[in-house]
């Protein structure tokens, strides 16, 4: 077996015994290690614990990782934990990563969260070059404005963000 793959699968027995422990600490420092495999997963876990305290350290993730799958990731997670206090990073996601794969996710993250505020910022996303971003700001928008007139049923408006 190639040793990173050996290293990484003792890291993950060594994660899911401080995963059982609910050791967020452990798991915040995980998020700069050298190991994209290991930053993308701790970041899911620290989402997977839940709280509002967890959105600076994805946030910080979204901004500085320097591999867009595990800004991407960030993205995603951000909008799954669906507080408004994601939706800055969330928006200099949409409008500056220098990736299409991450603007793209962070836009589909805003029409998850589903606020009023995100609109002006989706709406600069529908000039996107990429039209990937463009389409996700589309069906973000389009979730916001369902949400807003329509929806009786919150985890089913959530589920139409995309």
């Amino acid at each position: 077996m190639h040793a990173v793959t050996q290293d990484r699968l003792e890291l993950f027995s060594e994660m899911e015994e401080k995963y059982e422990k609910k050791d967020t600490a452990y798991f915040v420092n995980l998020l700069t290690h050298p190991d994209y495999v290991i930053r993308t997963r701790a970041t899911c876990i620290l989402v997977d614990f839940g709280g509002e305290d967890k959105v600076i350290h994805v946030a910080r993730v979204l901004k500085n990782d320097s591999n867009e799958l595990v800004r991407h990731e960030a993205a995603f997670s951000l909008g799954q934990m669906c507080y408004s206090s994601c939706i800055p990073a969330l928006s200099d996601a949409t409008l500056h990563d220098p990736s299409m794969f991450v603007r793209h996710e962070a836009a589909i993250a805003l029409g998850v969260i589903g606020s009023k505020e995100a609109k002006s910022v989706l709406e600069k996303a529908l000039k996107d070059p990429d039209l990937p971003v463009v389409e996700s700001a589309v069906v973000a928008l389009s979730n916001i404005e369902f949400m807003e007139k329509l929806s009786k049923n919150v985890k089913f408006a959530k589920l139409t963000g995309g």
